[in-house]
């Protein structure tokens, strides 16, 4: 696939459109092992998701210690809510279906389930960390990660 563009490989996918997320807040059966592991831990998969947001300079490790502490102290919300945000941008997600942080407040469960499977269908897998994915794009020949600022345009 020869192409002039650096986004043509992302964009000939059959990854969901931007604007809508691809699945709904509680669709947390979907991925029936994210979803438990996500009950038990959250702060496991939370930390999958902010090292793949920020793009490998947070640490998952790092990311699921910062969600642990804020738990001792039922602040978690106002962390993860952050990263819900940013996710949206990335996407142009719209905010629905209410505020992030209320989405992360009543319901931070099933918004971290529904984030983690955002980036995995937008062809992301958490679980293997941002570099295992952009080893994952360059042995598939995408040679841009499929996640742009929301300013780019193509």
């Amino acid at each position: 696939m020869e192409s002039s563009k650096a986004g043509d490989a992302y964009m000939k996918t059959s990854y969901p459109k931007e604007g809508n997320w691809s699945t709904g807040l509680y669709d947390c059966l979907d991925d029936r092992s994210n979803c438990m592991k996500t009950f038990f831990c959250p702060c496991i998969t939370m930390g999958q998701i902010i090292e793949i947001i920020d793009r490998g300079t947070t640490s998952s490790q790092i990311g699921c210690g910062i969600y642990t502490a804020l738990h001792m102290v039922h602040c978690t919300w106002l962390y993860t809510s952050n990263y819900r945000s940013k996710l949206r941008a990335l996407f142009n997600l719209q905010e629905a279906p209410c505020a992030d942080f209320v989405v992360h407040c009543c319901c931070c469960v099933c918004g971290i389930c529904q984030e983690y499977r955002e980036l995995k269908n937008r062809g992301v897998d958490p679980s293997i960390g941002w570099e295992g994915n952009v080893e994952k794009w360059k042995s598939e020949g995408i040679t841009v990660p499929p996640l742009f600022p929301a300013n780019i345009t193509r």
